[in-house]
């Protein structure tokens, strides 16, 4: 085995220290929300909180997670990920697979079209009156419908296929095997790194989306979680967020409240992350290059 240089191990030393200082620099601000969700109302207003909690408390976290409105957010977006997730894999599954047959007739035009629509699109105005017009204002179906197919994520998807041997598809068809049960008992056992990634961007898509909701949902009912967090993260009185809560007013503040709120609401999307993790890495290489 060669013996590594020196310049090769002040490489290295240098390529660790800038990832060990970049994670530390994105993880502070998380940190920070954390210890003020955690802290009690004197010290927040104070200014004495920064990375580590001072006047340990549960009673911010406890408020966001008992209340109504928030619970009833949560469940709008826990709906709109789960529902957009898997219509979105679906329809991004069953439109990559054919592009990924270069013998089909007409494929490349097809194929020009989505790249197309990565490029240009219609803009806000004419998607604002498309979804008007079809009734969607006020309908949870705004929020889904608009991102079932994502080119960037076909592609990815697109590249994976072509990628898998095409002997496996002859042999089954010499089987007798048709079409259909080809992708159901081969192709899709076998794209599950793929479907993993494919799926947590999407989650993440869909988790994270405010600005669609912005627009398009204006019943204080139908609201997501991202957008009852941006009213939080903008309310400026504490009166106005709790309520009239008298008992409430008096140990927590509306800083606590929407740093709690943010931690809350990361919770779920960091939950999946683990889940996928394994293919996460496969499904990007192998998707992103050909051959």
């Amino acid at each position: 085995m060669r013996s590594r240089s020196v310049s090769d191990t002040l490489l290295d030393w240098f390529v660790y220290t800038f990832l060990i200082g970049s994670a530390i620099i994105c993880l502070l601000p998380f940190l920070n929300v954390l210890s003020k969700s955690l802290s009690s109302n004197w010290a927040i207003i104070s200014g004495k909180v920064s990375l580590i909690p001072v006047g340990l408390t549960l009673e911010n976290m406890y408020f966001v997670i008992t209340d109504s409105y928030f619970l009833n957010a949560l469940g709008i977006s826990v709906f709109v990920t789960v529902t957009g997730t898997l219509g979105a894999v679906f329809f991004t599954a069953i439109a990559a697979y054919p592009l990924s047959k270069k013998h089909l007739p007409g494929i490349k035009i097809i194929l020009l079209a989505y790249v197309f629509t990565m490029l240009f699109s219609g803009g806000l105005i004419p998607n604002y009156l498309l979804i008007k017009n079809l009734g969607m204002m006020n309908n949870l179906s705004a929020l889904i419908l608009p991102g079932l197919i994502n080119v960037f994520n076909m592609l990815l998807m697109k590249n994976y296929y072509e990628n898998l041997p095409e002997s496996l598809e002859e042999a089954a068809k010499l089987e007798g095997a048709s079409n259909l049960k080809i992708v159901l008992k081969i192709i899709i056992p076998l794209s599950a790194p793929v479907f993993a990634t494919i799926s947590l961007f999407y989650a993440v898509s869909f988790w994270s989306d405010w600005f669609h909701p912005m627009i398009y949902i204006s019943d204080p009912g139908l609201k997501p979680l991202q957008l009852y967090l941006r009213d939080i993260v903008l309310e400026a009185s504490d009166q106005n967020m709790l309520t009239g809560n008298i008992d409430a007013l008096l140990n927590i503040s509306s800083e606590g409240i929407r740093n709690a709120t943010i931690i809350v609401s990361t919770i779920p999307i960091l939950l999946v992350y683990p889940m996928l993790q394994r293919y996460f890495i496969k499904g990007i290489l192998i998707g992103s290059v050909k051959g």
